[in-house]
């Protein structure tokens, strides 16, 4: 994700609905973000679907990654006779 410019990225929303084709253009074209902001506090982010999904998958690769730290910590690992032995009942189970 780019810089925020405090200039160009942080609008109003009475001025982002009135050019809001205009805005919804930009960042599909450019891929930026744009903070809205209701009487003078921030309202809302508006991004991109590309960069939504990106952020999106960022946080389910994390997740998954903190879970497995989880359950490596409290030992609720498999070892490797019992991983091989699973993915074969799994593997077998999904032909049927």
């Amino acid at each position: 994700m780019k810089d925020i410019l405090v200039a160009k990225d942080i609008i109003p929303v009475g001025q982002f609905k009135s050019e809001l084709a205009k805005y919804l253009k930009e960042i599909n074209n450019k891929r930026s973000s744009l903070i809205i902001t209701q009487n003078g506090k921030p309202a809302g982010v508006l991004i991109s679907p590309e960069e939504f999904d990106s952020l999106r998958q960022t946080k389910l690769f994390i997740d998954s990654i903190s879970r497995g730290l989880s359950d490596s910590e409290k030992g609720d690992v498999f070892s490797s006779s019992q991983l091989r032995n699973e993915l074969q009942r799994r593997r077998t189970t999904k032909e049927k």
